[in-house]
């Protein structure tokens, strides 16, 4: 393992605490990355896979080391393929694997655009400014390549729908969360996790760190629960087996008292909306008093500093230039990665934390995080080659002298299932009531 990836994760944990990451054995992040799934997600559809845009399984392993000895076990290629082998996900160059997200070409660069709602595609022509529009993504691409890039990117934000222009270089990345402390320092044996994040990078730090030891407890909206319930079971399972369900209407008086008596009484709580929704229901942490050792993990796209930039996981990539290179253009790479790279992000420093007492609200940016992906140092130099073998696909490491197979994305097999909608509700909280 180079060292390069282990100091940056001492330089990372370095702003909660004191607590080092032990070396971690990687042989090649190229084989690894050929092995974990990720690299047969990356590229054009029938095409040769593309070698990871970084080294980024140097980063994650050193992440990984980390995070088991701070007591959470970490396997690379569920990671980074759980979520595209469940759902027979595979690589589309230009159209993410999930198929919400565009890469379109523009006057001086290229933009991501996502459309994922019904509502998304009813505003493109709003976007285009008429409205005689035939496809949506045809008249998009039409218009952005006569645009510049950021122009056209921050013109679709205005109406609420994600996008961001390509960097054209790597960007400078010191750490990818900004901490603040809100507590003294107070450790705790069994720390309670609430877990009020949806879909994928929030949920899969709560699953992190209940590996690590922690009581979960999701807390949902009975009117508007986790949308990946209505996806694939074996993910959804994955991350939520052992957890507790809490389900209450966060519009109704009796409903934010209950989300706010779960907050007051969390160790750690993990939110991944936009700062103003809890503002609106009176939970905004800057505004809370926390008792001590609280943590709190705030994850959006682009840090709380920037509360109205949408992003998903594929966009949030993009921006942060964590993209695969396929006969000099870009390609998406793997599976919306930002979300799962910042949940193992949030989950190390929601961890390392608490390892000193905690006490910090952790603002982590998706953007920011796919950032410090795409900047890892290589620990592994000299030519890697990508080759047909049969059927499928293997890449060599001259260095090392070795080959491995690019494998297909694998579903995660759960420990359990996951309860239903608000199973634990009244349990949970007549627990709280009584300590």
């Amino acid at each position: 393992m180079t060292g390069a990836a282990v100091e940056t994760v001492r330089r990372w944990l370095g702003s909660l605490g004191d607590f080092a990451p032990p070396p971690v054995a990687v042989e090649c992040p190229y084989l690894g990355w050929a092995a974990s799934g990720g690299m047969a997600l990356t590229g054009e559809a029938g095409g040769p896979p593309v070698l990871s845009p970084g080294p980024m399984l140097s980063l994650i392993g050193a992440v990984g080391g980390a995070l088991s000895a701070l007591g959470a076990d970490l396997d690379p290629a569920l990671l980074l393929g759980g979520r595209a082998g469940a759902m027979n996900l595979t690589r589309q160059g230009r159209t993410s694997a999930g198929g919400a997200s565009r890469l379109l070409p523009a006057a001086d660069g290229w933009l991501a655009v996502t459309l994922s709602r019904p509502d998304d595609f009813e505003l493109v022509p709003a976007m285009l400014g008429r409205a005689d529009v035939a496809d949506p993504w045809d008249d998009l691409a039409t218009a952005v390549r006569g645009a510049p890039a950021r122009e056209f990117a921050a013109h679709i934000r205005l109406f609420g729908v994600p996008a961001a222009a390509l960097p054209a270089g790597p960007t400078a990345i010191d750490t990818p969360w900004r901490a603040t402390s809100i507590a003294a320092p107070h450790k705790t044996d069994r720390p309670l996790v609430v877990d009020l994040s949806s879909l994928w990078a929030g949920p899969l730090c709560a699953h992190l760190l209940g590996r690590a030891g922690a009581r979960v407890v999701k807390v949902e909206s009975t009117l508007r629960p986790d949308g990946a319930r209505a996806g694939d079971r074996r993910f959804y399972d994955w991350l939520h087996a052992g957890h507790e369900s809490v389900a209450v209407d966060f519009t109704s008086t009796a409903g934010r008292a209950v989300l706010a008596e779960l907050i007051e009484a969390a160790d750690v709580v993990i939110e991944a909306s936009r700062p103003r929704a809890l503002a609106q229901l009176g939970l905004a942490p800057e505004r809370l008093g926390h008792r001590a050792g609280k943590v709190w993990i705030g994850i959006t796209g682009y840090g709380r500093g920037r509360p109205d930039r949408v992003a998903f996981g594929d966009d949030a990539a993009v921006a942060g230039g964590l993209v695969g290179r396929s006969d000099g253009g870009p390609v998406f790479c793997a599976d919306a990665i930002a979300d799962p790279l910042t949940g193992l992000v949030a989950a190390l420093g929601a961890l390392g934390s608490l390892a000193g007492g905690g006490g910090h609200l952790i603002d982590v940016s998706m953007r920011d995080v796919a950032a410090a992906f795409a900047g890892t140092p290589s620990s592994c130099e000299g030519p890697h080659e990508v080759r047909a073998d049969g059927p499928g696909w293997v890449v060599g490491c001259r260095l090392l002298g070795r080959t491995r197979a690019v494998l297909p994305p694998h579903a995660p097999v759960p420990d359990g299932t996951a309860v239903e909608l608000g199973a634990d509700t009244e349990g949970v909280l007549a627990g709280l009531r009584a300590r």
